[in-house]
């Protein structure tokens, strides 16, 4: 859209003092007079734009323009910046770049050093090891959908391996324990879920069903300390041996990690228990052992003795 891309010509002049005009209409994939004729209708909207002649010419705007920066504190800024930076590792828009493009250009020269130091203090990298395009394009789709209040389709696939066919409302995407999530009114169960992105198959956006939006529910059912799963939190006590010690800190603080005098370490803590609390516990391979409760201590030796025995087998 043409708004846009004024918008964004605008923003991109802010944090360079001068660019080429085929550069600009390389960008937005435009001819250089559609570019010069955008030119003109910023200059209109009363935003002092300089062209200069010459091998080394270009498009900047008048020397001291910048827009109001008291709206928002200097830290406020580095803070918005750190945060879009951070989710951008895992969900990439434009928008975000764009976002990021205007803060900066908030900022006086003189203090841009101090602020790009603020800004690369934290970087929260969300992306996975995979690299993988799915979830980019699953993300995407959502979105269009929820912007568009478009039903969804898909097959799922949940915690105990049950699949299913769902369409569903979608109303917001979740990151949550380092899995994206969307949360929607299911319309074969007629309530709110929560459905991970990863489990996830043949996605795709109805462009004929649309739906009116509903209340969603307490916003502390999804973001807070309850579980993702309804199945229940369970206290589990686990052994690591001292030689793994290390790979528990990944997962637990130091201070969850108490000794037990023969030089292994015990972590108490509730989790849901479904496949994958199974799962990361078979992780650890023969380094921890479950203390409690019996019952997944039994659950886990039977899943061990399935591996023992799949290992038997010829080859």
């Amino acid at each position: 859209m043409k708004l846009e891309r004024l918008l964004s010509i605008i923003i991109l002049l802010l944090n360079h003092r001068m660019l080429q005009a085929k550069d600009l209409a390389d960008k937005f994939d435009v001819s250089i007079r559609t570019i010069y004729r955008d030119i003109d209708a910023i200059q209109a909207a009363g935003i002092p734009i300089v062209t200069y002649q010459g091998v080394n010419g270009g498009i900047g705007l008048a020397e001291g323009y910048r827009l109001d920066r008291n709206m928002l504190t200097k830290d406020e800024l580095a803070s918005i910046v750190t945060a879009l930076r951070s989710l951008s590792t895992s969900y990439e828009k434009e928008q975000y770049q764009q976002l990021m493009e205007k803060m900066n250009s908030i900022v006086l020269p003189g203090d841009a050093e101090a602020f790009q130091n603020k800004t690369n203090r934290v970087l929260i990298d969300y992306s996975p090891w995979d690299n993988s395009d799915s979830l980019r394009l699953k993300l995407e789709s959502i979105e269009k959908a929820i912007d568009n209040c478009l039903v969804i389709s898909f097959t799922y696939s949940d915690a105990q391996g049950k699949i299913t066919q769902r369409m569903v409302e979608p109303y917001t995407l979740i990151f949550k324990g380092r899995q994206w999530y969307v949360q929607a009114y299911c319309l074969g169960k007629a309530q709110f879920r929560l459905f991970k992105l990863r489990r996830i198959k043949h996605l795709a956006v109805d462009l004929e069903i649309s739906f009116t939006r509903r209340t969603l529910p307490e916003q502390k059912q999804i973001t807070g300390k309850q579980s993702l799963t309804p199945s229940g939190d369970n206290e589990i006590v686990l052994r690591f041996q001292e030689e793994v010690r290390h790979l528990a800190e990944d997962w637990f603080d130091a201070a969850d990690l108490i000794p037990t005098g023969d030089g292994a370490w015990e972590v108490k803590k509730a989790y849901p228990e479904d496949e994958w609390l199974y799962s990361f516990i078979l992780s650890f391979g023969h380094h921890v052992e479950v203390r409690k409760p019996v019952h997944l201590r039994e659950i886990i030796a039977e899943r061990a003795a399935q591996i023992i025995n799949l290992y038997k087998k010829d080859c």
